[in-house]
């Protein structure tokens, strides 16, 4: 039982990624139809917000400290966080330590401005080509937009280490009441997936509840309608794209302390992304979160030791196997909508 647990466990945490990148790809193609094989590059642009913050509150100056002396007796130069001579050091050592949940409220408004500056310079004049026009465009943006942080920040992957409170694990089966068998997992990664819960639960809320989003829903149904009320569907459909970018941003600042940022961690994502949005069905964000998790779920159990010893390299394709079946059985997706993908 521990053991299923655990490979459940693992799963969620990896599906959390697949379903916050997939419910923003949905995002954008349920709202503007457009292909963006650029959502991976906002994926990994977040992460590296993550890292900029930490650089940022690491920036400090050098002091001479008479307490401390060198071999002969000199007095050592020392350096000192500005954020520790701003704050005090016990607020400001915890404002370092916590870089990367503070990394959020930078995250915001930069995944936004980036992703109303990329729809609107650039993707909004593909609206009525080919999706393979979109495809070759937001592909070429991506590979453009990962030079410029390798450029900026270096090819070797960069520590974002999470706040001393969330080190360590915790053991689950303690808490769950089992008497015998302990489940041991890292703290981090349940922050992990509570915080896509969070999120995911926040975009549907506001799809939902607020006028905003339900104009948005109607605008996905049926576009021409509801321009025709006289509401200018395409500044919502603007914004909206902006909230996928701040979604994908978000869940790369949050994995850092998972696995540090690198350049190309956007691609690694984002063919998987992808075929967890076909499998769930294109512009279904149900489905999108569905067969995140889903997903997830069967990776981490075709990756255990049994499973790659009966089968070897079935962790590597498991996903693409699914995602074969479920197509020709039902070409809309597990929740897509009749017609799409169909015809």
């Amino acid at each position: 039982m521990d053991a299923l647990l655990l490979q459940i466990l693992n799963g969620l945490d990896k599906g959390s990624a697949y379903a916050l990148i997939a419910l923003g790809l949905t995002l954008i193609f349920g709202t503007l139809g457009v292909v963006n094989f650029a959502h991976g590059a906002l994926f990994m642009i977040g992460a590296f917000c993550a890292v900029t913050v930490q650089r940022f509150l690491n920036l400090s100056f050098e002091t001479i400290d008479e307490t401390q002396k060198d071999f002969l007796g000199n007095a050592l130069k020392v350096k000192t966080p500005y954020v520790e001579s701003w704050f005090g050091p016990d607020m400001g050592a915890a404002i370092i330590d916590w870089s990367v949940p503070l990394a959020i409220l930078f995250a915001i408004p930069i995944m936004i401005l980036v992703g109303v500056v990329m729809e609107r310079g650039l993707i909004k004049h593909f609206y009525k080509r080919e999706h393979a026009d979109q495809i070759l465009v937001t592909f070429g943006l991506a590979i453009v937009l990962q030079e410029v942080v390798k450029y900026f920040f270096g090819a070797n992957p960069i520590q974002t280490p999470e706040p001393d409170a969330m080190r360590g694990s915790v053991d689950l089966g303690v808490m769950i009441g089992f008497q015998v068998n302990a489940i041991i997992y890292p703290i981090w990664r349940l922050v992990y997936f509570f915080f896509a819960l969070a999120i995911i639960g926040g975009v549907f809320a506001f799809l939902q509840f607020t006028t905003f989003g339900m104009v948005v829903r109607a605008g996905m149904a049926d576009r021409e309608t509801v321009g025709l009320l006289g509401i200018n569907i395409d500044r919502r459909f603007t914004i909206m794209f902006g909230v996928a970018s701040a979604v994908a941003g978000l869940a790369g600042v949050m994995y850092g302390p998972l696995n540090p940022p690198n350049y190309h961690m956007g691609m690694d994502f984002l063919v998987l992304s992808f075929v967890v949005v076909v499998v769930g069905g294109m512009g279904s964000l149900p489905g999108a979160v569905l067969a995140g998790f889903l997903l997830g779920i069967l990776e981490s159990f075709a990756s255990t030791t049994w499973a790659t010893t009966t089968i070897p390299g079935i962790n590597q394709i498991i996903i693409y196997l699914v995602a074969i079946i479920i197509l020709l059985t039902r070409p809309r997706g597990l929740m897509g909508r009749k017609g799409v993908m169909e015809d």
